[in-house]
């Protein structure tokens, strides 16, 4: 059957999910598009996704590639899905793309951001699900600070799960861009990578408001950079907080509409 590859643009609410990854036994959010698939085409349809976020982490920009026959074109497929995926998934976009085509293998960056609550209404139902609260103040100059250092290419070893990656692997990623930006009751966090270690960014955010509360000193990212392992890392931020905001892909991969 001649076939086509198609790349899908998806946002979707991840506090009920646990993950993105399919498993048999709970609910994740490749599992729901791929069921999806199989009630619109009647055949079994892998997605490949860009990444493997968590339980509860959010995404606006996940990148995931599907393989269909040409008469399922961008456009309608979008449409399909969007009338029978549930409420808390939306494919925002479609396009058809060049064969070999990965969402993931293709990807080039990711970008993430982290919202921190710093106010009292950071608690409120419509803003906890996707915001951490922080109920202590926050040193904004060494938030800026320990984040400038992120820049560049780097050992990220202390802000990894031990042994998640293969054998081999460096722990190096590059990055291209760490910044924290004040809002009315919330800081926001912006980093983008030409890769992500597995919580990475949660490590990330747990330690430098660590630094911005005084819990730790200032120089504490950059003396983690050098670290074998992560058993000097502060704790987790909460995955509530993280969202996939974008996956970022060459130009000459996408094929004209048509």
């Amino acid at each position: 059957m001649d076939t086509h590859t198609l790349l899908l643009i998806v946002q979707y609410d991840g506090g009920r999910f646990s993950g993105w990854q399919r498993q048999a036994e709970t609910r994740t959010v490749q599992g729901e598009i791929e069921s999806t698939l199989t009630r619109i085409t009647g055949e079994a349809v892998p997605v490949a996704g860009a990444g493997r976020t968590d339980t509860g982490v959010h995404a606006i920009g996940q990148g995931a590639s599907i393989k269909l026959p040409k008469r399922w074109t961008a456009s309608a497929i979008r449409r399909a899905l969007n009338a029978l995926l549930p409420d808390d998934i939306w494919i925002a976009e479609s396009h058809e793309m060049v064969p070999n085509f990965h969402a993931r293998f293709s990807a080039t960056a990711r970008r993430y951001g982290y919202l921190v609550g710093t106010d009292e209404a950071a608690k409120s139902p419509f803003r906890r699900r996707y915001e951490w609260s922080v109920p202590y103040p926050i040193n904004g100059e060494a938030l800026v600070e320990e984040s400038a250092v992120l820049l560049g290419e780097h050992t990220f070893r202390a802000f990894a799960v031990i042994r998640t990656a293969p054998i081999g692997d460096d722990h190096r990623c590059i990055i291209r861009e760490a910044r924290w930006t004040r809002h009315e009751g919330r800081w926001e966090f912006e980093i983008e990578a030409n890769r992500f270690l597995h919580h990475m960014v949660r490590f990330l955010v747990g330690t430098l408001i660590d630094v911005g509360q005084g819990r730790r000193p200032r120089g504490t990212i950059a003396r983690l950079l050098t670290a074998p392992d992560n058993l000097d890392t502060s704790s987790l931020a909460p995955s509530r907080g993280l969202t996939l905001r974008r996956v970022f892909y060459p130009s000459d991969l996408y094929l004209p509409q048509s």
